[in-house]
């Protein structure tokens, strides 16, 4: 049988010289000199010091390899420095490997500086040459670093991987280390041990001494390759009688250690350890795929069902519409199931799926959305209406809405009075009661008993306690899984709840530089900031997942802790007011109305803050294929704007969950994948300019070493309103094929701008969408509702777009009947001045108040119901249309 060809390569990079090296030391003119950092030196009178020679020295990091990062050594005070040293890596060519090679200069004083940094992907690479590539690090001066790469076969047998074509899950070992402390008691005062492996999901942990025998058992969670190594701190006293190569520090290699088998090693007859390596065996405990899960898969194949029989109602249908039952699954690996669904699909005749998906968008608005939602909801459903919904996106105040609604399993099946009925009494009761000391004392217990499991708190989380009192008289135990008993039947629409993570030290800038300048009273004008460095979480009753990178994981199990896509430590699921907290941040929502009044002009403060990134030119002989990295030259911003960006970064509100895509690596061929480019962030020319040499999908989304970088910090989920006031992007995803969107607008301010503004980013995205043209006059003076439609593109689903305006309501207390004199004070609805009294700040509203913006809303949907009618049946007619 012929042995399968190795994906693995041997890699030499040979570091031979850089040329022309900058100048980078500042010397005091003085017998003593001292070495200054250069970026002091518009600190210092140029009279007294002198800028020498840089000490270069060059450091190797190749993530996907090894978790060392490796250094030449210094060539001290030389304009042209040579050291011919090589290094070598075994590389798996299934996932994206890209060099970075940083040009440092050594300071005696301060941090060494980093001159530049460049990013190689080794694609460009042909098995079996060795090649010299020279790097322009400065074409003014010529300054340019030399290196030679040699990539060769290897022999070695692939391990197994899983893909979704985006990331890479790798096999993961478990190495479990129990120590027998032997003499180590008596002759240690330091009662300790600590133990490290490098890349494992839990870093480092330590052995308490005179702990029980049976807590001086460990774990770590890794994957084990060459560089793999268990590395052991002794105590103080017996660091001194070890000879090693670092002082006080035992390491062992774990690339050949068996599996299944337990290895004891002694240590000067001190202590012994056991060691014992097994494959984590099983699925992953991570879904990868862009498909939708098989839950969801039933539910859509129940509500069919109930949306059918609801539009031959409405429509007046003579025949049933029919429904085509077309699996979506596409598991990573192939098995029985889907081998017969392949066959079954290509045997069978094509039918057409007549039944279409309609679905409501919502915006945030504190308890404004929270009302209005139920107005909307409840004119819906006086028009039969509700059963032609399969989904319902909510974010930030209508997350409080949908998670009361579907505490009950038939809540669309009900009449919508009852639970507008409980709403009214919370919205109108007094909040004071939630800041009384016995809630004070509970909101402390809760938090302090949510610790002790093992989760983060934060501010959020109080917020979800405050949110919890606001709209419930007790505690909320629900969870998020809970609502799967509202769904499992299809007998009420899908919820999706919408988040944004923002990137570590990469994210918005939005965020961090608008919040911190809204604090000091600083407004500074900037761009439309759609173009952020976010990444979009949606949360249904099944599955929690990251759209771009096609991964998913259980709705009771976010908030665990994941490596490589395997659940090590289970966490209780969250209760949904803590979600809820973190869905809605309204604390931080005057941070939007800052947005909402800018002006364009160039980010100043942000460009002067960041790093600076281009591309540069390499050999001509190196290969050119679509899925390689552009090689990327990176000038590290100055210490003092550093300094500032760290200042500039700090963001308050923020909710921190683990990250349940961590350890995964990017798959080679990551940035071909449909999935990914479609929710990468590719925008920027359109919403935000940012003129460092490239765009912030440069700097991030075609970083695949910064991408694996990020996912293991952990996940920081903010109030999606921070970036667009929109639930649009789940509803958007292919799989979920959307025909009709009602867009239900409940936020403050202009009314349009979250339209404009999703509109702008899908189109960046090449997301099918309708254009949206309202003229100016419209603008001043908006109508009830507005249809959008892409009579070429039958993938763009129709838009009824409904801003929360009071138009025809002052003068008809229902549609086609007239107000009376002494009705007229009930159309008195101000939505929409600075006096109004649904602004995003009040949390608790009159009775009177409550009862006119439900009425207002329901009025609204009643009044535009020949508009959804005519988009419905324009839904239907481009189905039958549809060919599958």
């Amino acid at each position: 049988m012929q042995r399968p060809v190795s994906p693995f390569n041997l890699l030499t990079v040979k570091i031979l010289r850089v040329r022309n090296a900058r100048k980078a030391d500042l010397r005091l003119n003085v017998h003593s000199a001292v070495v200054l950092s250069l970026d002091t030196l518009s600190l210092c009178s140029s009279s007294r010091y002198t800028v020498s020679l840089s000490d270069c020295y060059v450091t190797l990091w190749l993530p996907t390899a090894s978790t060392e990062k490796v250094r030449t050594r210094t060539i001290r005070n030389s304009k042209n420095p040579v050291w011919n040293e090589a290094f070598c890596y075994k590389i798996d060519r299934r996932v994206k490997n890209v060099l970075e090679l940083k040009v440092c200069d050594e300071d005696t004083i301060t941090r060494d500086d980093e001159l530049c940094t460049v990013l190689f992907d080794i694609d460009k690479l042909t098995v079996g040459r060795t090649v010299r590539v020279k790097f322009q690090l400065n074409p003014q001066t010529r300054e340019e670093l030399e290196v030679e790469f040699t990539l060769q076969n290897t022999l070695d047998y692939p391990d197994g991987i899983i893909t979704n074509g985006v990331l890479v899950a790798r096999e993961v070992s478990c190495l479990e280390v129990r120590v027998d402390t032997g003499k180590l008691n008596q002759q240690s005062t330091n009662q300790e041990l600590t133990f490290t492996v490098k890349g494992s999901h839990e870093g480092s942990q330590k052995i308490s001494l005179d702990s029980d025998p049976s807590l001086r058992i460990i774990v770590f969670h890794c994957v084990i390759n060459d560089q793999t190594r268990l590395d052991i701190i002794l105590p103080e006293e017996l660091a001194d009688k070890n000879e090693t190569e670092k002082p006080g520090v035992l390491s062992f290699p774990l690339n050949s250690l068996p599996l299944q088998k337990e290895i004891t090693v002694e240590e000067d007859q001190s202590f012994h350890l056991c060691l014992t390596a097994r494959k984590c065996s099983g699925d992953l405990d991570v879904r990868l795929g862009f498909s939708l899960c098989m839950e969801e898969q039933d539910f859509l194949r129940k509500r069919k069902k109930y949306v059918a029989a609801a539009l031959k109602k409405i429509l007046h249908l003579e025949e049933d519409l029919k429904e085509h039952e077309a699996s979506q699954y596409s598991p990573c690996k192939e098995d029985c199931l889907s081998l017969i669904h392949t066959w079954l699909s290509l045997l069978l005749p094509c039918c057409v799926e007549q039944v279409p998906v309609v679905a409501i968008t919502t915006t945030g608005g504190g308890t404004r959305s929270l009302t209005a939602m139920y107005g909307s909801l409840l004119g819906l459903q006086k028009l039969n209406l509700l059963d032609c919904i399969s989904y319902i996106g909510g974010l930030s105040g209508t997350t409080w809405t949908m998670a009361n609604l579907y505490e009950d399993a038939n809540w669309s099946q009900k009449y919508l009075e009852d639970a507008i009925k409980e709403a009214r009494k919370q919205v109108t009761k007094s909040k004071i009661c939630c800041f009384s000391l016995d809630c004070l004392k509970y909101y402390y217990n809760d938090l302090m008993e949510r610790t002790k499991e093992g989760h983060n708190t934060s501010f959020i989380d109080l917020w979800g306690l405050v949110i919890e009192s606001m709209l419930h008289d007790k505690k909320d135990e629900h969870r998020l899984s809970d609502q799967r008993q509202a769904v499992d039947n299809g007998q009420n629409p899908l919820p999706i709840y919408v988040a944004i993570n923002l990137k570590s030290s990469y994210s918005a800038q939005a965020f961090r530089v608008l919040f911190c300048l809204a604090i000091v009273n600083i407004l500074l004008p900037f761009h439309d900031l759609a173009a952020v460095a976010i990444e979009w979480l949606e949360f249904t009753p099944y599955e929690v997942g990251l759209l771009k990178y096609g991964a998913s994981i259980r709705a009771e199990h976010f908030g665990s802790e994941f490596f490589m896509g395997r659940m090590v430590k289970r966490l209780s699921e969250t209760r949904i007011c803590y979600m809820q907290g973190m869905w809605s941040s309204i604390f931080s929502i005057d941070v939007m109305y800052v947005w909402n009044l800018a002006t364009d002009s160039e980010d100043f403060w942000y460009r002067w803050t960041r790093d600076r990134v281009k591309d540069i030119e390499e050999e001509p002989f190196l290969s050119m294929n679509p899925y390689e990295v552009d090689t990327c030259l990176l000038t590290p911003s100055s210490a003092l704007s550093s300094a500032l960006r760290d200042v500039l970064t700090g963001r308050p509100t923020i909710a921190q969950y683990p990250n349940f895509i961590r350890g995964f690596q990017m798959h080679s061929k990551y940035l071909e994948s449909e999935g990914f480019s479609t929710w990468k962030g590719t925008v920027t020319q359109h919403v935000f300019s940012v003129t460092f040499g490239g765009t912030l999908d440069t700097v991030i989304d075609s970083f695949p070493n910064k991408l694996m970088e990020t996912a293991d910090d952990e996940l920081s989920l903010v109030d999606t309103g921070f970036f667009i006031n929109t639930s649009y992007p789940p509803l958007l995803r292919s799989k979920r094929e959307v025909d009709v969107i009602l867009h239900l607008n409940y936020s403050g301010g202009s009314q349009t701008l979250p339209l404009d503004q999703i509109a702008k980013y899908i189109s960046g995205q090449g997301i099918p969408f309708p254009k949206i043209e309202i003229s100016e006059e419209d603008r001043e003076n908006l109508k009830e509702c507005y249809v959008f439609e892409d009579a070429d593109s039958p993938q763009a689903p129709t838009v009824l777009f409904f801003p929360l305006v009071n138009d025809t309501f002052k003068k008809y207390k229902a549609p086609g009947v007239e107000r009376s004199p002494e009705d007229m004070a009930e159309g008195k609805v101000d939505v929409s001045s600075i006096l109004s009294p649904f602004t995003t700040r009040e949390v608790c509203f009159s009775e009177e108040n409550f009862d006119k913006l439900v009425k207002l809303t329901d009025y609204n949907i009643l009044n535009n119901e020949k508009l959804i009618i005519q988009a419905l049946r324009l839904a239907v007619a481009r189905r039958k249309q549809r060919n599958y």
